[in-house]
């Protein structure tokens, strides 16, 4: 047995194939090397440079996000005239990552940031979210950056960006009291003067993760007599021209660093970002499969925490004069937590290399015209990674929930006591499958995906030279259940069996990337995936044959029988 820890485990994605064209895009054949003295000149200075930044993530969140977790998770943030304060610890967290340079992780280094992958942000955030998803919360929305950066004009990146890369932090803010998953509902107004050359914003937001933060991205109603998402552009607002105060801050269940705020808008001055009437059509949609990615990035760090807190109490528990982990029982959840760890992880690397490659290209199509085969490249990585998005954040953050739910049980009694750390990852997990999307939207944001075969054949390209009767089978079933009930004609059983579709996809999906990757891995030497692959298949195989059973057995005269 090879000896793999999980920071090494999270290295492995690092040497995919397909990294060498998303460093060599990011990089723009390493055209800083020449202007910037930390820039890579090859594709393995790049590669050196993830893995040395990748370990001072590591170190701090060892040695400084986790031991401060209990403290951060006890007080939390707290209220004063107006102002949101953060819990001492996690303060002491964000000194940290700045002293550290880790902020600006995505952006171009002309504005101060470090030009890193999309996929390399991931892992760090991965690391950062096994010690504490909720300052993983505060300090991942540096990632709202990239929506201005896309869609702003030059003045505002070089206004804003460098703010960010200096280690000023960001929020977007989106809900209000009345406008939740409907965002189309949203109301407060952005009202323009022309005497001031500016906006005006108005209203109330909720339920607005590190709402009193520095920089804010702002979901407005510019066009007075709208009522739906055509009226609404999205707007800059700068904390240090006041005008927003923080009215309360929420009470939650977990992730209680991360302060949850209910924001009052009085005149307060913004800038437009980008185009009026396109702020939920385009601009919240990239940001939103930005955010969802980052949600999924903290599903899987939960979840390697949740493994790695059973599987070490499971050594030291003895009953019946036995090590637990000893006992079928046992060693049959843990082998799935780890299951479950592996091919969700190897879900989010894969999609987080498909947003690298279509963001990359993206850019330099803004500096020149792209040649035709990068942009059928372009298009090809675009259409990929909007699908595996809504995958990836609903498979990632049910099994986040599955994983804490484990660990307890792995913990037994033990695990329903305060002082253990399993309850808090428990109570931070409920809410990944509820934000910025929840699950049940995410099988919208898949079924055209679903229907169209864009799902179908990504399995059948994936499974060139791999060898699995088991997996065969499944894509078998899949493909008989998409047309069962295509055949309905009908949108109410396709919106009613979605969620059966969704999960046969997600589970032969993930067990399809894990196979590749597992095959991977052992051609490098290494076999740290063989035991999660075998695992996995089984487990998928299982959720594949209910999900099919459940869609053969449907009639459609039977749908009214489910309403309650």
């Amino acid at each position: 047995m090879n000896d793999y820890n999980d920071i090494s485990e999270i290295k492995f994605h690092l040497s995919h194939p397909l990294m060498k064209r998303v460093v060599e895009l990011k990089e723009n054949g390493y055209a800083d090397s020449s202007k910037y003295p930390d820039a890579p000149a090859s594709l393995d200075e790049a590669m050196e440079n993830y893995g040395l930044v990748i370990d001072i993530a590591d170190d701090i969140a060892k040695n400084i996000v986790e031991p401060n977790s209990e403290s951060v998770d006890l007080e939390g943030p707290h209220l004063e005239n107006g102002r949101m304060i953060y819990a001492s610890k996690t303060v002491e967290n964000l000194d940290a990552m700045n002293k550290a340079g880790l902020n600006g992780i995505s952006m171009p280094r002309k504005y101060g940031g470090l030009n890193f992958p999309q996929s390399v942000f991931a892992m760090l955030s991965e690391i950062i979210a096994a010690a504490d998803a909720g300052f993983q919360n505060i300090w991942s929305l540096q990632s709202c950056i990239d929506t201005l950066y896309e869609f702003g004009n030059e003045e505002q990146r070089e206004k804003y960006i460098p703010r960010i890369c200096a280690g000023e932090t960001m929020s977007m803010d989106l809900t209000e009291p009345d406008a939740g998953s409907d965002l189309q509902r949203v109301m407060l107004k952005a009202t323009y003067c022309e005497e001031d050359d500016c906006w005006y914003l108005n209203g109330v937001k909720r339920f607005i993760t590190n709402g009193d933060s520095d920089i804010h991205l702002v979901l407005a109603r510019s066009e007075e007599g709208t009522s739906d998402g055509r009226g609404l552009s999205m707007f800059i607002y700068d904390k240090r021209n006041g005008g927003v105060n923080v009215r309360h801050i929420e009470n939650k269940l977990g992730i209680h660093g991360s302060p949850t705020c209910e924001l009052t808008f009085k005149n307060a001055k913004a800038e437009l970002c980008g185009s009026t009437r396109l702020g939920l059509i385009k601009y919240v949609m990239s940001l939103m499969n930005t955010a969802r990615l980052g949600i999924s990035v903290q599903s899987v760090g939960l979840c390697q925490e949740a493994y790695r807190e059973a599987i070490k109490y499971a050594a030291e528990r003895k009953q019946f004069g036995t090590v637990i982990n000893q006992f079928p029982a046992v060693y049959d959840m843990l082998s799935r937590m780890k299951a479950r760890l592996d091919a969700g992880r190897a879900i989010l690397y894969e999609t987080a290399r498909y947003v690298d490659i279509y963001k990359s290209l993206d850019d330099i199509s803004k500096q020149r015209k792209l040649e035709m085969e990068e942009r059928q490249e372009m298009k090809k990585y675009t259409r990929l990674a909007d699908a595996l998005t809504p995958i990836a954040k609903g498979m990632t953050s049910e099994y986040a929930n599955q994983n804490a739910y484990d660990a307890i049980q792995v913990h037994g009694g033990s695990g329903f006591i305060m002082e253990y750390k399993c309850q808090r990852l428990y109570r931070d997990a409920r809410i990944f499958s509820i934000y910025e999307g929840t699950t049940q939207l995410q099988v919208v944001a898949a079924l055209r995906y679903i229907t169209n075969g864009t799902y179908l054949s990504l399995m059948k390209e994936m499974m060139e030279g791999i060898d699995s009767p088991i997996v065969a089978d499944g894509i078998a079933k899949y493909e008989e259940a998409i047309d069962k009930v295509k055949s309905f004609e009908s949108q109410k059983a396709l919106d009613f069996l979605g969620r059966s579709l969704y999960d046969m996809t997600g589970n032969l999906l993930l067990n399809i990337i894990l196979l590749n990757d597992e095959k991977r891995a052992k051609e490098s030497g290494l076999d740290f995936l063989d035991k999660s692959a075998v695992v996995y298949t089984n487990l998928a195989a299982s959720e594949v044959a209910r999900c099919y059973a459940f869609v053969n057995n449907f009639k459609i005269e039977d749908l009214d029988k489910y309403k309650v």
